[in-house]
């Protein structure tokens, strides 16, 4: 190989968060101007109160966020979320078996 190779030049090294990511929107068509968010999931936070005497290593006050080991990152393109809300059928629904509403009388015996 002829060159010069420069300090400051990287040879093989791996790609930067920021150099995946937007290889990524180049990947998936994302413009500039769509609504992309960035969130974290794999966070646990407690929902328990717990009171003031409590086993510090298995408890936490309510509301302490932890982030898991197995953590990840999720970004969406809002823009392009391919939701819709479920619509009616086209066709009147008759199911195989045959529906028969259970009473309160009957859940008790």
């Amino acid at each position: 190989m002829h060159g010069n190779l420069e300090p400051e030049d990287r040879v093989l090294s791996t790609s930067s968060v920021y150099e995946m990511i937007s290889s990524l929107v180049q990947k998936y068509g994302w413009e500039d101007g769509d609504d992309i968010v960035v969130e974290s999931a794999g966070v646990a936070i407690s929902g328990i109160d717990v009171g003031e005497n409590y086993n510090k290593k298995w408890q936490s006050p309510i509301g302490t966020r932890k982030y898991n080991k197995d953590a990840f990152i999720v970004i969406k393109n809002l823009s392009r979320n391919p939701f819709e809300p479920s619509k009616p059928m086209g066709y009147e629904f008759n199911p195989k078996h045959t529906y028969e509403p259970v009473s309160k009388h009957d859940a008790k015996s």
